[in-house]
């Protein structure tokens, strides 16, 4: 059984966006008592697993989608995995900004999709 090309981007970049979340912002819970520069390189170490998913995200995406489709996958995919972390793993509040990104989001997903 073949995966569409589709599918694909999105498996990668979920998990790429899982490590990048990790990489900008882990940090502040974690090494918030270490110098900027301890968060940076761990950060960067993080980060590469990003982008080893997220190169072949990309790749394999702009093979079925156009550039405007995959960044605005790239974009719906960052905030639903944002929204989660900010939420169960950094403890922030929830509010309405978060559902009015929402609606924006499927504002352009609905532009940049339709025919």
């Amino acid at each position: 059984m073949t995966i569409p090309p589709v599918a694909q981007t999105i498996g990668l970049l979920i998990l790429s966006n899982v490590f990048m979340t990790f990489a900008w912002y882990g940090h502040l819970k974690h090494l918030a008592n270490k110098a900027w520069y301890v968060a940076a390189i761990v950060s960067w170490g993080i980060a590469l697993f990003e982008y080893l998913l997220q190169v072949p995200a990309n790749r394999i995406g702009h093979s079925a989608l156009s550039l405007a489709q995959l960044k605005i996958l790239q974009e719906v995919i960052t905030l639903s995995v944002f929204v989660p972390f900010s939420l169960l793993y950094m403890h922030e509040k929830l509010n309405w900004n978060y559902l009015a990104a929402g609606i924006c989001l499927l504002g352009a997903v609905f532009f940049i999709f339709r025919s």
